[in-house]
C-alpha cells in the first residue's frame, strides 16, 4: 500500500543540492571579485560619470554622418573577403579533423590542436599582428577576419561532419566508390546546408569584428572611433555606434532569414 503511494506521489528533489549549487556560485562570484579588484562601491561611484557620458552623446550628431559612409561600406567588404577565403580554407581543414572521415588519429588530433590554437587567439591581436606585416589598411583586417572565420567554420563544420549518417558512406563502399566519390556524393550533400548556415554565422560576427579592427589600424570604421574618441568628440561616437547596430541588425535578420531557408 505504501509503495503504491510511494508511486502516485514521488518525492521532491531534495532542496540541499540546490542550497549547495548557489552557495558554489556565490563563493566564486566573489572570490572573483576580490581578485580582479573589483567591488559593488566602485560601480556605484562610476555611475556619474556614465550619466555624463551619455549626455555627452546625445543627441548624435548626424551631420557627421557622410562622413562615414565609405567607411562602413569598407567594413562590410573586408567582412565579406575574409569570411569568403576563411570558409574556403575551412573545408579541408574540417575534413581533416572528423574523425569519421579521417580515420587516422596522427592526423586529425594534431590538425584539431592547430585549429584549437587558431581559436585562441583574439581577432584584435591577429589584426595587430597583421597590421605589423603588411601595414595600416584594410588588408591586415582581411586577414584577421580570414583566419577568425577559418577557425569559427571549421570547428561546427567537423562537428556536423561527425554527425552524418554512415549508410550512404558504406552503400557507396560497397559498390567500389573511393574517397574522393565518396565525400563529393555523400559526405557533401549532408552537410551543405548546416555549412552554408555557418558562413551565414560567421559573417555577422565579422561585421561586427571589422567595426572594431580599425582601434588597431586595420581599416574600416573601427578609425572613426578611435578618432572621434580621442578628440572627446562622443555625439559623432554615438553616430557611428548607431549606423552600426541598424547596419548589425539588417545583416542579422536577413541572415537569419536565410538559415531558416537551408535548415
Amino acid at each position: 500500500m505504501n509503495l503504491n503511494a510511494e508511486k502516485l506521489h514521488p518525492k521532491p528533489p531534495r532542496k540541499i543540492k540546490h542550497y549547495f549549487t548557489v552557495i558554489i556560485l556565490v563563493v566564486l562570484l566573489w572570490r572573483s571579485a576580490v581578485l580582479t579588484d573589483s567591488s559593488i562601491g566602485e560601480l556605484i561611484s562610476g555611475l556619474p560619470n556614465m550619466l555624463d557620458l551619455f549626455k555627452e552623446m546625445f543627441p548624435p550628431n548626424w551631420g557627421y554622418f557622410d562622413n562615414i559612409i565609405d567607411a562602413m561600406l569598407e567594413t562590410i567588404r573586408m567582412a565579406l573577403v575574409g569570411t569568403t577565403f576563411g570558409a574556403i580554407l575551412a573545408v579541408p581543414i574540417a575534413l581533416l579533423c572528423a574523425s569519421n572521415i579521417t580515420q587516422s588519429r596522427w592526423l586529425h588530433y594534431p590538425v584539431r590542436m592547430l585549429l584549437n590554437l587558431i581559436r585562441t587567439i583574439p581577432d584584435l591581436l591577429l589584426a595587430s599582428i597583421f597590421v605589423a606585416i603588411f601595414g595600416l589598411g584594410a588588408l591586415p583586417g582581411i586577414f584577421a577576419l580570414t583566419v577568425f572565420s577559418l577557425g569559427l567554420i571549421a570547428k561546427l563544420t567537423y562537428e556536423s561532419l561527425e554527425t552524418i549518417e554512415k549508410g550512404p558512406l558504406e552503400a557507396m563502399t560497397s559498390v567500389g566508390a573511393n574517397k574522393t566519390q565518396r565525400i563529393i556524393f555523400g559526405v557533401i550533400p549532408q552537410v551543405q546546408a548546416h555549412f552554408m548556415s555557418y558562413v551565414l554565422y560567421a559573417f555577422e560576427i565579422n561585421v561586427r569584428a571589422a567595426a572594431v579592427l580599425g582601434l588597431v589600424g586595420a581599416g574600416g570604421i573601427g578609425h572613426y572611433y578611435e578618432v572621434t574618441l580621442g578628440f572627446l568628440e562622443y555625439d559623432k561616437t554615438c553616430t557611428i555606434i548607431l549606423f552600426t547596430l541598424a547596419v548589425v541588425l539588417i545583416i542579422d535578420y536577413v541572415s537569419t532569414k536565410l538559415r531558416e531557408k537551408l535548415i
